[in-house]
């Protein structure tokens, strides 16, 4: 899939000549957006089915007529039904995972890849226009610019393209919150603008009035996008690999910084235990790359090296169980998508059955020679196994014959059952019949260990049973979380022509700018400024021509003449005054408020039989009731005035497909999930 970017040209707001990427083109033909538009197509519907549910079981509660009951809870039926062939379109949509494989990748199994989350589009304009009037004393029209910048600053995140450039323009929007926040985000006021964003894995939306959604919202996709990029890395290449491997532990280290600083963000798929989820699935796939790296220049058919390279097998399939228990704990279980966990399962009995293939294949292939390092032998397959077969020793092993080829054969029947396990778990998942791909590795490992046991079989034994031992996992290059240095990017104020965040914030209260004439008495101004930006007046002469027209100590001096002075040192200022004369100048003086303590209403509500992540205020607010001061929550409209009253304006979104799975709300079943265990892998190089 090829990433089409629009040109660039948008300005980094505060003046630094830098420009920024916009997002990818939401209109171009690939399969991505293609994806973008279902899935947010499938969003709107689900929106829509909802209030529709929402209204009828407020009406259900409201009414009394028999009749009226009656006809609601068909009403109900039929939009639940409906609700469940949305989420199964959509599960399906999510499921799709080959949109974000690489092209020429053929030989490898699909991994997965986490979608954006979605969002509406936001207008900061009127909001942050009044604002400025109201709390900064200064006429909002002039920052449109700055406005501008900033919302297509947003806007280009909705769509991101797939690489480093995608990760750093998330990045920079994060950067910028902060900063937003602290100028327009009062503690003790709501500034009227709501943030929506869609659950990645339900498709059911947000709405919160306050910034913590949005940063988080914004992380969730940083590491989506790393998740992207790693999948779409060429794993037929070293290069290609260590660009995969990178970008899983990335995507890794970016939620767990997600998980660690947003504890109770009230959306499922950034629940603790998704994410944590999310953690190990993405150093589950880090890891696999981790062994087709090792794989990839060929395994050499020697004894040492094949133990080695089963160990490290184990250790993929070892991490891949814990992924897949992890996902059929509840609550996670209930909105996972059944195909991930199909794949957990896949790869953990895959990787676990080409562990036992690697170990038959170093005790059958290979005997003890006069030329051997016999104790380095017998250390090795001491270290392969937890504990031996009862009445068997590392060195009885290497040296009987017989003892080998037994214990052989039995690596390689696991091998067979599990490659069979593999094998029925994809063929229960009707997403996995599109991976043809991944269908052929299975099967080719599965005939691979058959052929090795052919050659192995012997007639005239008596057939042996005995169950080889489980091989202990081991790898010299474990994935580890790393936290992306292009996360933490330096930005310039949008608007720091407002002043120093360090007063000139939401949270600090002053007066309207003050005009004061300045006038000089033999050199003598009557007072002394002290502080960095914006400096401030200290040591007032109360007698002095200033303190008469107004001054106080401890104003803070904006402007000396005509001349802005909010970001000037003393020193500046001082240069500015000195040549005053007995006629004066006019300063401009603000002067500091006691902030008020009073508690800031809650940025979002929650109701009755919806989910706990659904907000009423999503479901009540109409974009187009709006007016120049604030926003009002429309009140909830009727089951029946449905039809009429509720044409609210479609704020269609473009983002990839994530996979989902709603099966905590009742009108979705959860997907049965199976207590076996399997999992997939790739060919080695050697065989």
């Amino acid at each position: 899939m090829t990433d089409a970017l629009l040109p660039n040209g948008i300005n980094d707001g505060g003046g630094d000549k830098n420009y920024f990427k916009k997002g990818c083109n939401p209109f171009a033909q690939t399969g991505r957006s293609k994806l973008q538009n279902t899935r947010a197509s499938l969003n709107q519907q689900i929106i829509k089915q909802m209030r529709m549910r929402a209204g009828a079981e407020n009406l259900l509660k409201a009414t009394s007529n028999s009749k009226v009951k009656e006809m609601v809870l068909l009403e109900l039926s039929y939009v639940n039904s409906n609700l469940q062939l949305l989420m199964s379109e959509l599960e399906g949509l999510n499921s799709s995972v080959e949109v974000y494989q690489n092209n020429q990748d053929s030989a490898n199994i699909p991994l997965i890849a986490l979608g954006l989350k979605e969002t509406k589009e936001v207008d900061f304009s009127t909001s942050f226009k009044d604002f400025i009037l109201e709390h900064y004393s200064e006429d909002g029209k002039t920052f449109e610019d700055e406005i501008a910048d900033f919302m297509d600053l947003r806007q280009a995140c909705r769509t991101p393209s797939r690489s480093e450039a995608g990760v750093e323009l998330l990045a920079k929007y994060y950067s910028h919150l902060p900063l937003i926040e602290s100028r327009f985000f009062s503690p003790t006021r709501q500034t009227g603008i709501f943030f929506t964003w869609y659950d990645s894995f339900t498709g059911v939306p947000l709405c919160q009035q306050n910034l913590s959604l949005e940063k988080a919202s914004i992380l969730f996709n940083m590491a989506a996008l790393y998740s992207q990029i790693g999948t779409r890395a060429n794993r037929q290449t070293l290069t290609g690999l260590d660009e995969a491997v990178s970008s899983f532990q990335k995507a890794a280290g970016v939620l767990n910084n997600l998980k660690e600083t947003f504890t109770h963000t009230p959306s499922y798929d950034m629940s603790p235990a998704m994410l944590s989820m999310l953690i190990r699935l993405m150093l589950a796939q880090a890891q696999e790359c981790l062994f087709e790296k090792i794989a990839l220049p060929g395994i050499r058919n020697q004894f040492y090296s094949l133990m080695k390279v089963a160990q490290e097998a184990a250790k993929v399939s070892e991490i891949y169980d814990q992924v897949h228990q992890c996902m059929i704990q509840t609550p996670v279980k209930d909105n996972v998508p059944f195909f991930w966990s199909t794949m957990s399962q896949i790869k953990t009995n895959h990787y676990r059955s080409m562990a036992h293939y690697f170990v038959a294949s170093a005790l059958l292939d290979h005997q003890l020679g006069p030329g051997d390092d016999e104790d380095k032998q017998e250390k090795t397959l001491s270290q392969v196994y937890d504990s031996l077969p009862e009445g068997c020793t590392a060195l009885d092993i290497l040296k009987n014959k017989d003892e080998r080829q037994r214990i052989g054969k039995a690596h390689i029947r696991r091998a067979i059952l599990g490659h069979e396990e593999a094998l029925r778990i994809y063929g229960l998942c009707k997403n996995t019949n599109n991976l043809e791909v991944l269908q052929e590795i299975l099967k080719a490992s599965h005939q691979r260990s058959l052929n090795k046991y052919s050659e192995n079989e012997n007639e005239e034994e008596f057939a042996d049973y005995m169950e080889a031992p489980d091989i202990i996992s081991k790898t010299e290059h474990k994935a580890e979380m790393e936290f992306p240095a292009a996360a933490k990017v330096k930005v310039i104020d949008f608007f720091q022509r407002l002043g120093p965040l360090s007063v000139f914030s939401a949270k600090q209260r002053w007066t309207a700018p003050r005009t004061i004439r300045v006038r000089s008495d033999d050199r003598d101004l009557g007072f002394t400024l002290k502080g960095d930006s914006p400096v401030q007046v200290v040591s007032l002469d109360p007698l002095c021509a200033a303190a008469a027209d107004g001054l106080k100590e401890g104003d803070y001096i904006v402007a000396v003449g005509d001349t802005e002075c909010k970001w000037m040192s003393v020193s500046d200022v001082m240069r500015l005054l000195k040549d005053v004369d007995e006629e004066g100048i006019d300063i401009q003086v603000v002067s500091m408020m006691d902030n008020s303590t009073a508690m800031p209403t809650k940025s979002a509500t929650f109701c009755g039989n919806l989910p706990k992540t659904y907000s009423m205020i999503c479901l009540a607010y109409n974009e187009d009731d709006k007016n120049s001061k604030s926003r009002k929550v429309a009140k909830k409209s009727s089951f029946l005035s449905w039809g009429l009253k509720n044409k609210m304006k479609s704020a269609s979104t473009l983002s990839l497909p994530t996979a989902e799975k709603a099966g905590t709300l009742p009108w979705n079943k959860p997907c049965p999930t199976f207590p076996s265990s399997s999992s997939y892998n790739n060919d080695s190089g050697l065989y």
